[in-house]
């Protein structure tokens, strides 16, 4: 539920409080609220808690190379990027079944063989990373080969054939409906093998690593006239760039420099980088929490990181299982999960003052790669894509 839904279109001052911190009062009720404002989350929770006490486990099928999963702002979908499928699939969190496919029609392409480092024959149309914009009514998809993003209007799916804009053509398959469509969706050229996508949170402007371009695209968006966004900027970066944090209360973004070991600083203003923060090797996913704290993952390393970006430095790390890629913050910022490549664990740890502490490493075969929580008042599930396994793992948790 989200705040305006909660509070209702009068109550513009308790909404106001609400947006600005983590907590307000509910005047009806007289309890304290506990809100998260990451990205696109709005969540609501009425109970504060802290502690997790893993319950329950249960394996979803999806589909080949699941490289990435999004909930919406609500909790009630979530989004399954299948890379090798050439697809995009949309659960339903409470019956956990599959209710949409979006399906890519396959073009010849250039992909990169990670082992061998090598260009390989591939397909174009292959999902990496998402982000929603524009009240979820835009799921923005990164394509691995294709040199570009692909909005997906979710509100308005329709045939437009008469586009004078790059596309791709995707096939829409509603299981509940039994009908199976044909969309086009605008194809926006970003850089070389697009990965992660962030936005601010108007919903104006839409960012983007590009891996093998080493450099970042910056994207003016709008949600009534396609192609739904236009590049107004590019950020040349050091090496490699993945994980990407917008803080719009400072009007910063943080850009994880995978080929390297620094943070890269850039001015939302400008989009220019201000400066490099120097961290351990190869930071991989980055989030942060409403305290000013960045939270890393160190691939190679095998290890995580808590930064204070006032002053770049870093206030404590400790180790994981090997090759952390995704990570995710419980909405009362207190939980950290990092899923384990290589290692084949979900790793949970508490987030201390000067510490993290580990409380599981639960057992995830099938090289977990992408990871986001649902929560409510009483429950956290952590939704777990295996990239080698083509299956979601959901791992749920009891608040106390």
């Amino acid at each position: 539920m989200t705040i305006r839904q909660l509070l209702g279109p009068t109550c513009t001052l308790t909404a106001l409080l609400a947006l600005a911190g983590c907590y307000f009062t509910d005047a009806k009720q007289g309890a304290k609220v506990e809100e998260s404002k990451l990205g696109n989350d709005t969540t609501i929770l009425s109970k504060a808690y802290s502690k997790l006490i893993f319950d329950t486990s249960e394996i979803l099928s999806s589909s080949a190379g699941t490289k990435s999963v999004l909930f919406n702002s609500t909790g009630t979908k979530l989004y399954a990027m299948n890379l090798e499928a050439m697809s995009v699939y949309e659960f339903d969190q409470p019956t956990k079944k599959v209710e949409k496919i979006f399906k890519f029609k396959a073009t010849k392409g250039f992909g990169w063989d990670y082992v061998t480092h090598q260009s390989i024959p591939s397909f174009e149309e292959k999902p990496v990373e998402a982000c929603f914009s524009h009240d979820d009514k835009i799921l923005w998809v990164s394509l691995h080969n294709a040199a570009g993003i692909v909005p997906i209007k979710l509100d308005s799916l329709a045939m437009d054939s008469s586009n004078t804009y790059r596309s791709k053509k995707m096939y829409v398959i509603d299981k509940k409906e039994h009908t199976r469509d044909s969309v086009f969706v605008p194809l926006i050229k970003t850089g070389k093998t697009p990965k992660v996508i962030a936005r601010t949170a108007d919903s104006k402007h839409l960012l983007v690593s590009n891996w093998h371009s080493n450099n970042i695209s910056v994207l003016e968006m709008n949600d009534t006239l396609a192609p739904f966004g236009k590049v107004i900027s590019t950020i040349p970066v050091s090496a490699i760039p993945r994980g990407i944090v917008v803080d719009d209360k400072n009007q910063k973004s943080y850009i994880a420099i995978m080929g390297g070991r620094t943070i890269s600083v850039v001015n939302n203003n400008t989009w220019k980088i201000e400066k490099n923060l120097e961290v351990a090797s190869t930071p991989r996913h980055i989030v942060m929490d409403t305290s000013g704290h960045l939270f890393v993952s160190y691939n190679s390393i095998g290890k995580i990181g808590c930064i204070d970006v006032a002053t770049g430095k870093t206030l404590f790390t400790t180790a994981t299982n090997t090759q952390p890629r995704t990570i995710v913050l419980s909405k009362n910022h207190q939980f950290l999960f990092v899923t384990c490549y290589t290692g084949n664990t979900v790793d949970v740890f508490k987030i201390n003052k000067y510490s993290f502490t580990k409380l599981y490493s639960l057992e995830c075969k099938g090289k977990p790669v992408g990871v986001d929580v649902f929560e409510n008042d009483d429950k956290l599930e952590a939704w777990v894509c295996n990239y080698v396994g083509g299956s979601l793992k959901v791992f749920s948790f009891k608040k106390k």
